[in-house]
């Protein structure tokens, strides 16, 4: 079994080479406590084994490790500056796994950890083939969606966006974001161009959950309503928008729940 104790002594040993009173390096460390336990809760509603629920919260405090990094250099959340997924397998996974070592002593799950971290921030899973990895894939994209709501309402917007909150409602939103979203699509990255780009492609992550859990836990949460209503439109046309995406996002949510069963 994974000793998740000692995993997490050495997550916290691993952040004295970075700043905790860094904003963002703090809200990086309560996420990913965050996502180690939104992993939990899904692992258990689908009551996996005690193995694999303990492999996913592992997965969940190991899953941004490349964010500090990229912070730490960069000051920066941007895709642009550092791809912080396929950053943290190969810090964990290099050469000679020295660094993995540190968090779980046992080399049985290496491949699973590997994969489920490297491809945790893709646009779409594609291209696993073995059912266990993608399984836990799927679970800590699933557990970083949700605790990324908690974050989009706890932040400062002026930390998440660089801007004001008034400044982000006065902007458009980009034909081409707007139509990936009614395609129920997540927004492509390069395609954002405003700060409301940014905030509606919070939304469409929605539009790649896996698990029933997980629908019923941005239901029960009314994850839509809040963040849609942590900003204020005073751009009309963007208002009257915002109102579609959060009638047609809250019905595509319902629909989900009523037609995705637990994970087999």
């Amino acid at each position: 079994m994974i000793d998740l104790q000692y995993s997490k002594k050495a997550f916290e040993n691993y952040l004295n080479d970075y700043d905790r009173k860094n904003e963002k390096i703090m809200l990086k460390i309560v996420h990913t406590y965050g996502v180690m336990e939104c992993s939990k809760k899904i692992a258990e509603d689908m009551k996996l084994p005690a193995e694999d629920c303990e492999l996913a919260q592992l997965i969940g405090l190991l899953h941004d490790i490349g964010r500090f990094e990229q912070i730490k250099r960069f000051d920066s959340f941007e895709p642009g500056t550092m791809g912080h997924a396929a950053y943290g397998a190969q810090l964990l996974f290099g050469p000679e796994k020295r660094l993995i070592r540190c968090f779980v002593e046992e080399d049985k799950w290496d491949e699973i950890i590997k994969t489920a971290i490297g491809h945790h921030s893709d646009y779409c899973l594609k291209g696993i083939t073995n059912k266990r990895e993608l399984m836990h894939a799927q679970i800590i994209r699933d557990a970083d969606k949700l605790d990324n709501c908690r974050v989009k309402l706890e932040t400062a917007i002026e930390i998440l966006l660089g801007v004001t909150a008034e400044q982000v409602g006065m902007s458009e939103i980009t034909p081409e974001v707007m139509r990936q979203f009614k395609n129920h699509k997540s927004i492509l990255l390069e395609t954002r161009k405003t700060k409301m780009d940014y905030w509606i492609s919070y939304l469409a992550y929605f539009y790649d959950i896996n698990f029933k859990a997980t629908y019923e836990s941005i239901r029960d949460n009314h994850y839509v309503d809040k963040i849609i209503g942590r900003i204020p439109y005073t751009n009309p046309d963007t208002g009257k928008q915002m109102e579609q995406i959060r009638n047609e996002m809250n019905l595509y949510i319902q629909n989900a729940i009523k037609e995705n069963g637990n994970y087999k």
